[in-house]
């Protein structure tokens, strides 16, 4: 590490006024709460990506009461594809505490805010830099990039001690005033320029004394995780067809994977799909189908998922009866934009709705 310290805010501030980003829609009207749902949702996630999911999301729920009153169901139905499902459901945690709480108002308060559900420090320092222009470091995957390249860091930023220090350099460059401009300066500086692969050293406002380009170390900074093996896992899907069109869903607990999502019931590839349709559902299968295999990739493992449709026969009150629990469902294939769909979920009703 270069302990070589020179202050970046004031470059980086003059540099984003002539070419960072100012019209992205959670930067017109930066209130706490569309601050702290943009943040959520760029956790992982691609700019191109959320604009859309975001502009949904904030035309129906425009403020923080009208999410905290609103369905779970109905918030995870406007994230169905967007991934990472938990933050979803802590977003929705947090804003019923906010509103119960904390009269209806995100706290400006550090400590308060973190204690809040899927709101780390980062997150946290954005929502009172970005909104209220309140002196707290941030320390997101792009500017924990441009800090180990600026100052030549090794190790993955992971580690403790890498993440420590990356915290006090953090904390070093930000400035006592235009917080909201220096924060939102080197997040677009590592989404633009101090890209993963490739940088644009040539145009970086910091590049004449960053470690990484003096020492052409660019492609190996920040290091990466250190790589394991990636498990498999494998599932059916009974694509449980009734003869009015309807599938039957189950609502998956609440935490782990797709957790408080719709899917599609699920069993042991190699169990019989007859037999189980009778003992589980009381259901008689008419047919049953083996359709493609799906593979679907989580941030710990590799999903194999083999979807098995099966046509249901019987009257409509056998068929009806099955959904008693209140975690089953019979959904029309054209009414399911109203609740939230684990995506290989999505995909395969999509493919079997007749064009």
């Amino acid at each position: 590490m270069n302990d070589e310290f020179e202050p970046i805010a004031a470059r980086l501030i003059d540099w984003h006024a002539r070419h960072g980003r100012k019209h992205l829609p959670w930067q017109r009207d930066p209130t706490p709460y569309r601050v702290w749902v943009s943040e959520i949702m760029l956790q992982q996630t691609q700019v191109s990506v959320v604009v859309g999911y975001y502009e949904r999301f904030v035309a129906r729920f425009p403020v923080l009461e009208t999410l905290a009153d609103a369905p779970l169901d109905e918030v995870l139905a406007l994230w169905t594809g967007l991934g990472y499902y938990s933050r979803a459901r802590n977003l929705h945690r947090a804003a019923v505490l906010v509103r119960d709480r904390h009269g209806g108002e995100m706290p400006r308060n550090l400590d308060a805010l973190v204690a809040l559900p899927g709101i780390g420090r980062s997150t946290a320092g954005a929502i009172l830099a970005l909104s209220h222009g309140d002196r707290h470091p941030i320390l997101d995957g792009n500017v924990r990039r441009v800090l180990c390249r600026y100052h030549g860091i090794d190790g993955w930023p992971g580690q403790s001690r890498v993440e420590r220090a990356l915290w006090t350099l953090a904390e070093r460059h930000t400035p006592d005033e235009r917080v909201a401009a220096y924060t939102q300066a080197i997040m677009d500086l590592g989404a633009m320029l101090c890209v993963r692969s490739r940088p644009l050293c040539a145009l970086c406002p910091i590049g004449s004394d960053c470690t990484a380009r003096r020492e052409g170390t660019q492609a190996r900074l920040p290091a990466p995780r250190p790589r394991r093996a990636t498990p498999r896992r494998e599932t059916a899907f009974l694509v449980l067809r009734a003869p009015t069109g309807s599938l039957l869903l189950e609502r998956r607990p609440p935490t782990g994977i797709w957790g408080g999502l719709w899917c599609f019931p699920e069993c042991d590839p190699s169990a019989d799909i007859e037999a189980t349709c009778r003992s589980r559902f009381g259901l008689c299968p008419a047919s049953v189908t083996r359709l493609a295999p799906i593979a679907h990739g989580f941030t710990h493992f590799r999903l194999d998922v083999h979807p098995v449709l099966v046509e249901i026969c019987g009257d409509g009150a056998a068929v009806a009866g099955v959904a008693d629990s209140g975690e089953l469902r019979w959904v029309a294939p054209g009414a399911v934009a109203s609740i939230g769909l684990a995506a290989p979920v999505k995909r395969l009703i999509e493919a079997l709705v007749p064009a």
